[in-house]
């Protein structure tokens, strides 16, 4: 059989492993291309699953009692004793600010078990291949939670978390959706949220 380091190779032999080797790396080529389409499509469904159902809702519903109790406080400071209940308005207003200010978007979401499991799993693997212990998602959410934690102090004036605090749940939030939507009633106002 002829070769194409055979000094008697003909033209034939030369493009035969020519077509060889082109086909082996549009191949390879191909295969990375379809392996790394496929993880951005499974990846992009993810989010927009997790978007749409966790992120959106929770974080809407949270931003929403934050500027609705901002508002609350600053007309109760505008009306000051003229609003209606008087110091207890004024002192649950703050009560149901301070406890928004502590709550963190990553306490109150579910867990994402699945994400948690491949987050190890990647971990094991960068310790293994770098000695690397923290990659850029872990990264990314103690830079959230400490801005979380800057916005806290600035609406409430405190360190807001201390060592003598529970975790907020989704079921705080939903009580001070409550307690906000019965202060409002105490108030006179009309606020219809769905």
């Amino acid at each position: 059989m002829d070769s194409p380091w055979d000094e008697e190779a003909g033209p034939d032999v030369l493009r035969e492993s020519e077509w060889t080797k082109l086909s082996t790396e549009f191949t390879t080529t191909g295969y990375r291309e379809g392996i790394t389409a496929g993880k951005e499509s499974a990846l992009q469904q993810g989010f927009d699953v997790g978007f749409a159902t966790v992120g959106a809702p929770i974080g809407r519903e949270v931003g929403i009692l934050r500027g609705m109790i901002s508002a609350l406080l600053a007309s109760i400071s505008l009306n000051g004793e003229n609003i209606p209940g008087g110091e207890f308005t004024l002192i649950e207003a703050r009560s149901i600010a301070s406890q928004l200010s502590n709550i963190r978007f990553s306490e109150i979401a579910p867990r994402d078990l699945e994400a948690e499991a491949h987050t190890r799993e990647h971990l094991e693997m960068d310790e293994d291949d770098t000695g690397i212990q923290e990659n850029d998602e872990f990264l990314h959410k103690r830079r959230m939670e400490g801005l979380e934690d800057m916005l806290a102090e600035l609406s409430s004036g405190v360190s807001s978390h201390s060592s003598e605090q529970h975790k907020p749940t989704l079921e705080d939030v939903h009580m001070l959706k409550q307690r906000t939507l019965s202060l409002c009633t105490a108030m006179k106002l009309d606020i219809y949220w769905s």
